[in-house]
């Protein structure tokens, strides 16, 4: 039986980080509290029988959230098999409050390591600390240590190694599980707990750290109650120029590529079905997503060096008194911010949050937040039918569209937010608010080996969505939009006499209110698997019915603009600023919330919102036109 060695720590103390050193996994890790919502296991680098529990980060045992909960049950054996050991992490730069963790995690009776996380960033603030009276005074080896520097990382493992366990080479000590589960945690008043942790810094700590002026004026002015919240959207905003100003060279590029590579094909191979799906279904389907991934992987780059860098909790903190007026918190700020990459982390991440009002509805609203899959469809339509010009001298036109379209997910969500706390106060009576306590990560230079490891894990992770989903439903297409063959003598198009082509007319008429075309409905079916597959459908069913083989990639565009006009194409980017999320996402709500009946109710009103709000712009834009 392998010895199973529990990682526990408070939020954002660099625990995934040692996780990751330790094991040789790449976990996600940022710098902000929240991004550990459950546990999950790794193999110890040479020492392949001891077993690592990455737990989500918590304060006290005394858990107040669902992501806590599951830290307290594992130590506590309610979650099956008790941890043999503890492998503790604090944070050198706020040791009062890890050190109070550290002396519950005692109570458990557990065999402990102590590292003590973030030790270059305190040394260079001025921290000196005495090891061995921090030690002493813990009853546990305590270490000094810095998690992204492997040397460090090493250490930590040979101290691990040297715990004691039912697996011990060396059988010093074998730990009674069986007694172990009797004992019960003893609830230790809270301020004994601080006056023993009084006394242990009096003791160890020869000199406390203190943050630099730098970091005390950056502060002043991320969080100043006039100038953050410009300064917030100031950034946000630069976040969307840089999407369109620097893909669009690589963007061309990858168009000619697969471009060429189709018509290659094309004159390659012989003409009939086999150059068919090739040209018209895989390298049109696929090449039509795959040239926004500079897009993608451009705003993937700007959010992690906001989480590397420690603003990003600020963000947090400094909007909550905005969000509480919607009825949520900053604590809501993070698993929303998670929903711009992919909503299913965001509705796993809602479990930091305590209040279960304030968690449920921060599940409905997070799909309305613009996730990376919505980015293709953005794109392919704005390059269609905003002019490529500056405005104001400074911005781009299309860059700010884009920024008004995630600006309209976040105003619609904080709005259905409101109505939700409105409709809750008539039902309840009144609506708790809990005060937001969180910790502000200090400041630091993004650590750039780990930005560039974690925008490769998201961009291959879109590689491969590419390569297996996109790819299969691409393919499912081209069958759909080829067969059946026209009858002969047939006057219409081949793919009128299709089974896409009949399905899209079957239920164009429920859409027809909108301007949508019954291609367009066709390319949403899909949708609902993976979002940015519409654009690929789109390729595939136009394709279709081009007259040139391979002229796709460059066809889209007139044909949105030429086909479509102005109010459906805005209409269609409404659809998809409300749309239902993907099947996914509706799995993982079902599966947070236990309720198949929260599920249906969620994705009918953004199934309604998603209607009325297109109905809506197209009647405004055509009564314009």
């Amino acid at each position: 039986m392998l010895a199973q060695f529990a990682l526990v720590g408070a939020p954002n103390c660099g625990k995934t980080v040692l996780f990751n050193g330790l094991t040789g996994m790449n976990a996600k890790v940022a710098n902000y509290a929240g991004v550990t919502v459950d546990k999950r296991i790794g193999k110890m680098l040479n020492h392949e029988h001891i077993e690592i529990i990455d737990l989500p980060g918590t304060y006290s045992l005394h858990t107040t959230s669902a992501d806590e909960a599951v830290t307290r049950d594992v130590l506590l054996g309610k979650q099956g098999r008790r941890p043999d050991a503890i492998i503790a992490v604090a944070d050198a730069t706020n040791l009062r409050m890890t050190l109070r963790m550290m002396l519950e995690l005692k109570e458990i009776g557990l065999p402990m390591v102590v590292s003590l996380n973030m030790g270059d960033v305190a040394r260079a603030r001025g921290l000196q600390i005495d090891l061995d009276v921090l030690s002493e005074k813990l009853g546990v080896p305590v270490l000094l240590t810095a998690a992204i520097r492997r040397d460090d990382v090493n250490t930590v493992r040979e101290a691990v190694a040297k715990l004691p366990h039912k697996n011990s080479p060396e059988n010093q000590i074998v730990v009674d599980n069986s007694a172990l589960q009797e004992r019960q945690f003893k609830r230790l008043d809270t301020e004994k707990l601080y006056a023993q942790v009084d006394e242990i810094l009096q003791a160890a700590v020869k000199q406390n750290m203190t943050l630099p002026a730098w970091h005390r004026q950056l502060d002043n002015l991320a969080l100043h109650p006039m100038f953050g919240l410009p300064v917030l959207l100031l950034i946000l905003l630069l976040v969307f120029q840089a999407v369109y100003a620097w893909a669009e060279p690589i963007m061309g590029w990858i168009e000619e590529l697969f471009a060429a590579f189709g018509a290659w094909i094309a004159t390659t191979l012989p003409e009939g079905i086999l150059a068919d799906l090739l040209v018209n279904g895989v390298i049109a389907g696929v090449g039509g997503v795959l040239v926004f991934l500079p897009q993608i992987t451009i705003l993937f780059a700007f959010i992690l060096l906001l989480e590397d860098s420690g603003y990003l909790p600020r963000a947090a903190f400094m909007l909550d008194n905005l969000l509480a007026k919607t009825g949520l918190s900053g604590r809501a700020f993070i698993p929303l911010l998670s929903s711009f990459a992919c909503a299913v982390p965001a509705v796993m991440s809602a479990r930091t949050i305590n209040d279960p009002r304030e968690r449920l509805v921060t599940i409905a609203i997070a799909p309305m937040l613009t996730c990376s899959a919505r980015l293709p469809v953005y794109a392919l339509i704005i390059g269609a039918i905003i002019p490529e010009q500056t405005v104001w001298g400074v911005f781009n036109l299309q860059g700010l569209t884009l920024f008004g379209l995630y600006l309209a997910g976040i105003v619609s969500a904080a709005l259905v937010s409101l109505i939700m706390k409105i409709w809750a106060r008539k039902q309840q009576g009144s609506v708790q608010q809990f005060p937001l306590l969180m910790e502000l990560p200090t400041y630091r230079v993004p650590n750039f080996r780990h930005i560039v490891r974690s925008l490769w894990e998201r961009v291959s992770a879109f590689l491969k969505r590419a390569g297996t989903v996109i790819f299969a439903l691409s393919v499912i297409l081209w069958v759909m939009t080829t067969f059946p063959q026209p009858p002969e003598g047939a006057t219409g198009a081949a793919i009128d006499y299709s089974l896409a082509g009949m399905l899209g007319k079957a239920i164009q008429p429920i859409f027809s209110p909108l301007g949508f075309t019954w291609q367009m409905c066709i390319a949403m079916i899909p949708g609902l698997a993976a979002r940015e597959v519409v654009v690929a459908a789109l390729g595939t069913v136009y394709a279709v019915g081009a007259e040139e083989e391979g002229a796709i990639l460059n066809a889209l565009s007139p044909i949105v603009t030429q086909d479509w006009g102005l109010a459906t194409s805005f209409a269609f980017l409404a659809w998809y600023v409300y749309a239902p999320m993907c099947l996914a996402t509706l799995a993982t709500i079902r599966r947070e919330t236990k309720s198949a009946k929260q599920t249906w109710i969620i994705t009918g009103y953004l199934f309604g919102l998603a209607y009325f709000f297109a109905l809506v712009t197209h009647q405004i834009v055509k009564g314009l036109m």
